[in-house]
């Protein structure tokens, strides 16, 4: 029996991201919260033939009861990058939100895994790990920044480019963070291996990275990448509610280092110097991260030096997230 919340579930993300749980087989109970609209997202996906039992929860008087009794929290809540909006931007809006989603989580079902998926996650985790502190109930081990949308589109980007390969079973690792240029996608180390020329590696890199934007601009203003949010989203909860029933699933993820120091020890000789938080593939078990999977190999050159980019301008995001906390 695994009880599921979604937070945020009548949003652009929320909406399909909830239906996608609602067809997953390892879901007994799934809790939808949101400030509007959610009774009737959740009568809709309610009818749907599995067995998971549905139910609604509306504005923060019933926040408590959404997120008491749960495995695992998802939170998409908050607004959707619009053109000319960066990650940052969002911040102001988002922080608020991700720190009274976690502070109600804290208190009702402090074991609970909580996935991250508001923006800018760079620094939405921080957030979400600086109130689990002060309320004495941190495990790095069960904090997650969703990065999964990363990995989907550097596979599905590098078939684009050559359409013999299989974007459904390619694996790039993506370290780093999950904006811009702290995206890294360690293409030279896909599981498939990929032969790139420099120019192609650097426009399919950059791509990656900014592939959120090809989205904004296409929705003119309608929103961001919601739909291929919320399969990312879903597949990284698949994952995470595999391994609480033993199995061993890899998925890159930004987390706490100190889920796993030793593991550690590889990405900061590679870039990551003493950043707390990193996006590493990480093997998952019922306790949450169970290590950090060793890359096998050496990244290319290109890619060392992105490493050093996305390390700077993380330290940065971390630092905002966590003078959010404390300077509230």
């Amino acid at each position: 029996m695994v009880s599921v919340a979604i937070l945020g579930a009548a949003g652009g993300i929320g909406q399909p991201l909830s239906l996608l749980l609602k067809l997953n087989a390892n879901v007994s109970k799934l809790h939808l919260y949101d400030i509007v609209n959610v009774p009737g997202v959740a009568a809709d996906i309610s009818h749907i033939s599995t067995n998971a039992e549905v139910k609604s929860f509306l504005g923060a008087g019933q926040l408590n009861d959404a997120v008491t009794g749960i495995d695992l929290a998802i939170i998409p809540a908050g607004v959707p990058r619009k053109p000319g909006m960066t990650r940052d931007d969002l911040f102001k809006i988002n922080a608020g939100i991700v720190k009274t989603l976690v502070e109600a989580i804290a208190l009702n079902s402090p074991k609970a895994f909580i996935a991250v998926i508001s923006n800018p996650v760079n620094s939405t985790v921080p957030i979400a790990a600086e109130v689990l502190k002060s309320k004495g109930v941190f495990d790095a081990r069960r904090l997650f920044g969703v990065t999964s949308l990363d990995v989907v589109r550097a596979s599905r980007f590098v078939r684009d480019l050559r359409p013999d390969v299989d974007a459904a079973a390619l694996r790039v690792p993506v370290v780093g963070g999950h904006s811009g240029n702290t995206i890294v996608p360690l293409l030279s180390l896909a599981s498939t291996p990929i032969s790139l020329s420099p120019e192609e590696t650097k426009d399919l890199t950059h791509r990656i990275q900014f592939g959120g934007d090809e989205v904004v601009k296409a929705k003119d203003g309608a929103g961001s990448a919601t739909l291929s949010m919320a399969y990312a989203g879903a597949r990284f909860a698949d994952s995470l509610l595999r391994a609480m029933k033993g199995e061993s699933v890899v998925e890159p993820t930004f987390i706490a280092l100190a889920a796993d120091p030793e593991g550690a020890k590889e990405f900061r000789e590679l870039g990551a110097g003493s950043l707390e938080f990193f996006a590493v593939p990480v093997e998952l078990g019922p306790g949450g991260v169970k290590r950090i999977v060793p890359l096998g190999a050496q990244p290319s050159a290109f890619e060392l030096d992105a490493i050093k980019v996305a390390t700077e301008a993380l330290a940065t995001n971390i630092a905002t997230g966590v003078t959010y906390v404390k300077g509230v």
